[in-house]
């Protein structure tokens, strides 16, 4: 199994975190060396270990905030 390159370019923010410490983070991560997406997943404390996540492009992320901001009520 080839190793999966990984580099978090910015931190963005946290939405969570679990009382393991691990935190579901909004980070621009660049995947196998290539251009950085959106990325969204739980992150352990060092950044070192990750869960399943969701990367999206700023094209993605733009559709996803104006799907929220026409159907998320407060």
């Amino acid at each position: 199994m080839n190793e999966i390159k990984y580099e978090i370019v910015e931190h963005i923010g946290v939405l969570s975190e679990s009382a393991k410490g691990w935190k579901i983070e909004l980070n621009l991560v660049s995947w196998n060396e290539r251009e950085p997406k959106y990325d969204l997943r739980n992150w352990s404390e060092n950044h070192e270990r990750m869960g399943k996540g969701i990367a999206l492009s700023k094209e993605e992320v733009l559709k996803l905030k104006e799907i929220l901001n026409d159907n998320v009520k407060e």
